[in-house]
């Protein structure tokens, strides 16, 4: 995502300010050399003061401090702060941007999963909008606009099914780590195409779904769509569906955050001269029990969606090690989830101690 925020700024009146990466340094060098930003932050001390050195005109940092100081990076000034990070890092920094009164163009889907409530809360008394990126809940958002609540009847998120969409439970007892990251549609980073393999990317939306469009869970269905052409739907009251199509590119609900509005592309089109099919199935819990767990932990609410997503994070690092089987991944959440007991309205502080506990749990087993 960051990479086509960055092509999409290049042909734009934006200006890149401050930006993050992880430990791809000889990226982030070529992004400096081209866009100057003025603040970067990278994840290690050694190559913090390795760019220091190199690039003596820049404010450089590091570490949390360093991803936090990103997003509020002369907060005096008007900007807007779009979060693509992975994992729970990206819930203290989009809490600060909000702080700070910034909008947040947000692909972090831990920042709502864990924190919902507290973020919600904390937006809606800074008057900040959280726009939407990930393709799904950009769609719902889009389809939303201008109707007026009380007539929405539910809202369809679509999944593709993952790496493993045709392979039964047995099937998927000894598959590898190269087959499930072998998506079919999409080309995204390790954990997230692991997370479509299990469904707990879909789980994770149905948690963001609940909090960006205030709905209740049993408004909010999932259904298999293998073509990743139709995004997401609504249902009207009357019984009338409305349904965002593009085919699987993220620069177009990057660009719609970013413009709010269409914008003319050469993003690639739909030949509808050209016969395809639209096909849909029913979610399978049995088949996919992460995002049966997700509705769970939803539902629940308080610290239990923590649990869930540490759980996960953990199991996903341990099965790209090939230190467990991918169906374990589903047990060993299940399990962590059976431990806790869930605590109503925490803290954030409380919800960084869960999931460092939850995190230091998983991993003392193997």
């Amino acid at each position: 995502i960051g990479s086509q925020v960055l092509e999409i700024i290049r042909n734009s009146e934006f200006v890149l300010k401050g930006c993050s990466c992880g430990k791809n340094i000889k990226k982030m060098e070529e992004i400096i050399n081209e866009f100057h930003p003025k603040y970067v932050s990278v994840i290690e001390k050694s190559d913090y003061e390795y760019l220091q050195n190199k690039y003596p005109d820049i404010e450089f940092g590091y570490g949390e401090d360093g991803l936090i100081k990103t997003a509020i990076y002369n907060k005096e000034e008007d900007g807007t702060v779009i979060n693509a990070v992975v994992g729970i890092c990206g819930l203290k920094p989009t809490y600060e941007a909000i702080k700070a009164s910034r909008n947040v163009l947000l692909a972090n889907k831990e920042t709502l999963v864990v924190g919902g409530e507290i973020i919600i809360k904390l937006a809606k008394e800074k008057n900040v909008k959280i726009i939407p990126v990930d393709s799904e809940h950009n769609a719902i958002s889009r389809l939303l606009d201008n109707h007026h609540e009380k007539t929405v009847e539910k809202i369809i998120i679509t999944a593709s099914g993952g790496s493993f969409l045709h392979k039964n439970r047995t099937e998927l007892e000894n598959v590898t780590v190269k087959e499930a990251l072998n998506h079919p549609n999409w080309s995204m980073g390790s954990k997230i195409t692991i997370d479509s393999a299990t469904m707990v990317n879909k789980g994770l939306e149905v948690i963001e779904a609940h909090y960006l469009f205030d709905v209740e869970y049993d408004q909010i269905e999932t259904v298999i769509h293998k073509q990743s052409i139709i995004h997401s739907m609504v249902e009207f009251v009357d019984g009338t569906v409305t349904a965002l199509m593009y085919k699987p590119t993220m620069k177009n609900p990057i660009s719609y955050a970013m413009f709010n509005e269409e914008v003319k592309s050469d993003f690639p089109k739909i030949d509808f001269t050209k016969s395809f099919s639209l096909d849909f199935q029913k979610m399978d819990y049995e088949r996919f029990p992460m995002i049966k767990l997700a509705y769970e932990v939803g539902k629940e609410k308080g610290i239990m969606p923590c649990v869930y997503n540490a759980a996960n994070e953990v199991c996903v690092e341990l099965f790209l090690k090939g230190k467990i089987k991918f169906l374990e991944i589903a047990e060993i959440v299940e399990e962590a989830m059976l431990n806790h007991k869930n605590v109503l309205n925490p803290s954030l502080d409380d919800i960084i101690d869960t999931d460092r506990f939850v995190r230091e749990e998983v991993y003392s087993k193997w």
